[in-house]
This record gives C-alpha cells, sequence and structure tokens, in this order.
C-alpha cells in the first residue's frame, strides 16, 4: 500500500514538475504598432479625409477671425462719434462674438478629435486583429507594443512580430 502510494506521489510530482517546465519557457513577443498603423494602406484615404475636414473647420475659423477683425476695425474708426450707448453696444457686441468664436474653436477641436477616432478605429481594430491571430498562431502568451511607452525594455529574446503582421494584413 505505501509502495503503491509513493508511486502515486511521484507521478503526481512529475506531471506537476513537467506543467512548470513546460510553462516556463512562455514565448513573449513586441510590435511597433504605431509603425504598423502608419504602413497600413487605408491609412492614406483616412489622413485625407481628416486633413479635409481639418481644412474646412480651418477655414469657417477664419472665417469668423476675418468677420470679428473688420468689425473691431470699423468699431475703433468710429469709436468717437458713437454715442455712449451705441459705443457699449458694439463692445458687447464684439465681446459676444470674441466668445462664439472661441466656443466654435474648442467645439471644432473636439469635433475634429471625434473624426480623427471614427476614421482611425476601423484600422486599429484591424491591425489588432490581426495581431491576435499572429500571437495565438505563433503561441506567444504576451504581446507588447513598444510605440506605447509602457515596455522598458525588451530583450533579443522578444520577438518582433511585425513582419508577421504585416504578412497576416497582406502589407509588402
Amino acid at each position: 500500500m505505501k509502495r503503491i502510494l509513493t508511486t502515486a506521489l511521484v507521478a503526481v510530482l512529475l506531471i506537476l514538475t513537467s506543467n512548470v517546465f513546460a510553462q516556463s519557457n512562455p514565448k513573449f513577443a513586441h510590435i511597433n504598432g504605431q509603425e504598423l498603423l502608419t504602413i497600413m494602406p487605408d491609412r492614406d484615404s483616412a489622413e485625407l479625409k481628416l486633413q479635409a475636414y481639418g481644412q474646412d473647420l480651418s477655414e469657417q475659423i477664419e472665417e469668423l477671425h476675418v468677420e470679428y477683425n473688420n468689425k473691431v476695425q470699423n468699431y475703433m474708426q468710429r469709436r468717437e462719434t458713437l454715442t455712449d450707448a451705441i459705443r457699449e453696444a458694439r463692445e458687447k457686441e464684439l465681446t459676444e462674438l470674441q466668445q462664439r468664436i472661441q466656443e466654435f474653436e474648442s467645439t471644432a477641436q473636439q469635433d475634429y478629435q471625434r473624426m480623427q477616432g471614427e476614421l482611425m478605429r476601423p484600422l486599429m481594430e484591424k491591425a489588432d486583429k490581426a495581431i491576435k491571430a499572429v500571437a495565438e498562431r505563433e503561441g506567444y502568451i504576451y504581446v507588447f507594443d513598444v510605440s506605447a511607452g509602457s515596455v522598458v525594455f525588451f530583450s533579443k529574446e522578444s520577438t518582433d512580430i511585425l513582419p508577421l503582421v504585416k504578412k497576416e494584413l497582406g502589407i509588402e
């Protein structure tokens, strides 16, 4: 009975230690996610759309600034001839216009960032899907994005999977 118990205990220990050794050699990889995004073919069309949107917003902001500057210049030229009530009304109008411009600039910046997110999201999802597919196929337990700035060091034992992900995405 002792012999069977000892044999069983040794067998369990062997199984446990073999599992530990099998898991003690995990595979790690890294990728430069920013580099991947910059070489993806769909990025160019997204960038063009974003640039056009940004240009449109810039033109609208410029029109508001021109309007404001014209009104300020007109006010400054006539200020001495205006009555106090009209001068006060024009100053209030200029202040309100300046506030509207600032609000529009803030909203435009938020809209630009939202549009950037909408245009880049499909690319990021496509890249993420390809990275996961490569990692699973190659048996990596962790893939670190070195462009994210959180990886301080990676050794030569860590595999750069950018070439594999490019192949997965069909990028030459």
